[in-house]
């Protein structure tokens, strides 16, 4: 055990210090680049003290949706003085069964945004990290929240609960005007996004004007086509249950049940229910009306989980509130448009296996509000386009991290019937397992809390290398050569494509794309 670790931990060395010079000079760049916004932004010394009344002929900035990403956003520019024009589609509290999960990252972007506060009063629960079940053996993974303040950590709550506390928050800013309407296009001239044509809760056909137009309207956007490449992948759905009144073998832990055919989630959401998440692949589940959905959880399902909880989820199945979820990736792919911005599941999704969708919004708001603070005027849409350009570079360490540990950890978690593969699945259990390094770097990874891709792929391979060495020692043999081979080939087949879709050198190399530096516009008289 004792070589199988070491080299991994030769590997992972080497790349690494690699890497350290190029993530360095990276750093010390952005850190100038955001010193000079800093400069700016104190000479404009924008107080909510001066924000007015909103009307539809009075606007900065519209935001289409007023789900996690829109109702933070419009809080964010609200409080920076914005005069922002929210429309909703429905702002009755959201019923989902994903987008409950927080991770510690988030949380972190949570506070820098002053939303702390919106975890509190519904029934939210701590998270403190994973637990890791496979073929009767378990192990945990915590967070590496050692550095952190004591309230640090994931949150798992209802989703509508958490989305109406924030749309609450934002209404509550002078300046912002959050209304119930259905937005059907947008407003173009001479291809600048000048707002949006919307019908109104009463169904009214109105129009609103804006110089910044911004799309939330999530995972079934019908406005991204014209803003990004709309190609969405479905692996697979999630099945959606709730168990009531029971307690999870690891308290405050997420569950992760590495089943047959594909992973099972089981976190809680108040103080007496857990969510359970029964992944299916494919995009067709079984009729939950003809009671094919019931028979394959209890004769499939039901015998993979554990015994702790078996009793609670055959209730929570003949209870027969059923809900099914596809899950949908895509990666970013903007069509830079004068006008307009698209943000949160509306531009850019990943499998919600490990919970980050929430984390790399938050994170992308964080972004765009540093970005906008230096500017006064908003109205030269084609110089604020060409600026917001490096908002794709910028957001990139913490979203092409969390999307590509996302796509990779639900391929690896997957069955298979090629041993490869399997001998892969099997390795990442155990090289999670050792604990240390091997556990905390992945965690950190996933929670956010360590938003480096260069990391990520050091670890995947560890793993893989892990998997090898796990089938040549003590003595290799040339059916176990050609299983390792194939496997290291099958983890490179996995992992490339995302990093791929992702963008090498945004995600590797920001530093040398020109957006990264590019300086705020200067408007001229």
């Amino acid at each position: 055990m004792a070589d199988q670790f070491m080299l991994g931990g030769i590997f992972a060395s080497v790349i690494g210090l690699i890497v350290v010079a190029v993530f360095h000079y990276a750093a010390k760049r952005k850190e100038s680049c955001l010193r000079d916004s800093s400069q700016i932004v104190k000479s404009i010394a924008t107080t909510q003290g001066e924000c007015r009344s909103v009307d539809a002929s009075d606007v900065d900035v519209i935001i289409v949706g007023a789900g996690v990403a829109g109702a933070a956003l419009a809080h964010t520019l609200g409080k920076d003085g914005r005069r922002v024009h929210v429309i909703e589609r429905d702002l009755t509290e959201p019923d989902r069964i994903v987008g409950e999960l927080l991770q510690p990252g988030g949380y972190l972007k949570l506070i820098e945004l002053g939303l702390e506060d919106c975890v509190e009063e519904i029934d939210a629960q701590r998270v403190f990290g994973y637990a890791l079940f496979k073929d009767g053996k378990h192990t945990q993974l915590s967070y590496p929240l050692e550095k952190f303040h004591s309230d640090v950590s994931g949150r798992s709550f209802h989703n509508g609960r958490f989305i109406q506390r924030m749309r609450q928050k934002a209404a509550s800013l002078p300046n912002v005007r959050l209304e119930q309407g259905t937005v059907t296009s947008l407003l173009e001239e001479k291809g600048i996004i000048k707002g949006v044509q919307y019908k109104s809760k009463s169904g009214q056909e109105l129009t609103s004007f804006a110089p910044l137009t911004i799309v939330c309207d999530g995972c079934f956007s019908n406005l991204r086509r014209s803003l990004c490449d709309p190609k969405v992948d479905v692996p697979s759905c999630f099945v959606g249950l709730v168990l009531e009144n029971c307690q999870l073998p690891y308290a405050n832990h997420g569950h992760v049940i590495l089943a047959d055919p594909s992973p099972i989630l089981f976190y809680p959401i108040s103080s007496t229910e857990v969510r359970c998440l029964v992944d299916v692949p494919g995009q067709k589940v079984p009729s939950i009306s003809n009671g094919e959905m019931g028979n394959y959880l209890k004769t499939v399902v039901a015998p993979q989980i554990p015994p702790e909880i078996y009793d609670a989820f055959i209730a929570a199945v003949d209870k027969g509130n059923i809900r099914t979820m596809p899950n949908r990736s895509m990666p970013a792919a903007p069509h830079p448009t004068p006008g307009a911005l698209l943000m949160g599941d509306a531009f850019n999704m990943r499998h919600p296996l490990t919970g980050g969708g929430m984390t790399v919004a938050l994170s992308d708001i964080v972004v765009l509000r540093d970005l906008l603070k230096p500017l006064h005027d908003l109205h030269d849409s084609s110089s604020l386009c060409k600026y917001l350009e490096c908002f794709y570079t910028l957001r990139k360490p913490v979203a092409s991290t969390i999307n590509t540990l996302a796509g990779a950890l639900y391929k690896v978690f997957c069955a298979s019937p090629d041993q490869a593969r399997r001998e892969m699945r099997e390795a990442c259990f155990d090289y999670l397992s050792l604990g240390g390094l091997c556990s905390a770097g992945p965690v950190s990874l996933l929670s956010g809390l360590n938003p480096r891709p260069m990391s990520l792929v050091m670890h995947f391979f560890a793993v893989a290398i892990y998997g090898v060495g796990r089938l040549l020692l003590p003595f290799p043999s040339p059916k176990r050569l050609w299983i390792g081979a194939r496997l290291i080939s099958g983890a490179s087949g996995i992992i490339f494509p995302i990093i791929k879709a992702e963008g090498v050198r945004q995600m590797f190399f920001p530093a040398t794309v020109p957006a990264y530096y590019r300086a705020p516009p200067v408007k001229t008289d």
